[in-house]
């Protein structure tokens, strides 16, 4: 009796797991796509931001990441911060009428950054990078859709490009990623956001601090900890029953 009830409680144990595992991560590939975090910034400010790039291939590491920046809502400025082993690129476009910026002309804008990776720093399968940036003054749009080609080391090219519905909706395949913008209150005026030069606005959250774009990891931790949880219960309850003395014969006084 008591190995058979070792052995339901162990199949119990692996099923749970089985389900959690079989929820949770066959959803996981669906989001391991280019992202912008923090995926919100303040219209007219400088807005800091990295753009955080997955590696989805199981045998090749991605070497380079294209980011074109949208031609309807033009950027004046921009700054990177290295990103150790990979070099970095600027283009700009020629933009006519000029953005005015600060009081000044700015007949240029800019077009695409393109980081480059040497040596071995390139992006390794089940592994993820981020490329921080601060850029503005940020336009008065209400969002900024970032068309986005990734190179792996095999030459192939995958192309995040496919515009996300407005206001929600299935997501494409192969979504690009996208800057949700929002007007300035009141106590968040743009002149009070700072330059590329001295970094991040007020109204920026820091790089990478913003885990909300990335549910799945959060799904997937909170998987592993019922998983865990429930194993400890099932083995606690098999344990006990062991530890059970058994039933004696019937006394014969």
């Amino acid at each position: 009796m008591i190995r058979i009830r070792r052995t339901a409680a162990s199949a119990a144990a692996l099923a749970t797991g089985a389900v959690l595992v079989g929820v949770f991560g066959f959803a996981a590939p669906a989001a391991a796509h280019v992202t912008v975090n923090p995926r919100e910034a303040t219209q007219g400010g400088y807005g800091r931001v990295a753009f955080r790039v997955p590696t989805e291939s199981d045998t090749a590491s991605t070497t380079k990441v294209e980011v074109n920046f949208p031609e309807d809502a033009a950027v004046a400025s921009v700054s990177t911060m290295p990103v150790p082993g990979w070099t970095v690129q600027v283009e700009r476009r020629t933009v006519d009428p000029p953005l005015e910026v600060h009081g000044s002309q700015v007949t240029e804008a800019v077009a695409k950054i393109t980081w480059t990776a040497t040596g071995d720093a390139a992006i390794k399968p089940g592994e993820f990078q981020e490329f921080p940036v601060s850029m503005g003054p940020l336009p008065e749009v209400d969002r900024m859709v970032f068309k986005t080609l990734q190179t792996y080391s095999d030459d192939n090219v995958v192309r995040w490009i496919e515009e996300p519905p407005v206001g929600g909706g299935e997501e494409p395949d192969s979504p690009a990623p996208v800057l949700t913008l929002t007007a300035a209150t009141d106590d968040e005026s743009p002149a009070a956001s700072a330059s590329p030069a001295t970094g991040a606005g007020t109204d920026q959250a820091a790089v990478g601090d913003d885990d909300d774009g990335d549910p799945v990891l959060l799904g997937l931790a909170v998987a592993g900890l019922i998983a865990g949880l429930a194993g400890l219960l099932l083995g606690g309850l098999a344990f006990i029953r062991t530890r059970r003395p058994a039933a004696g014969p019937p006394s014969t006084t």
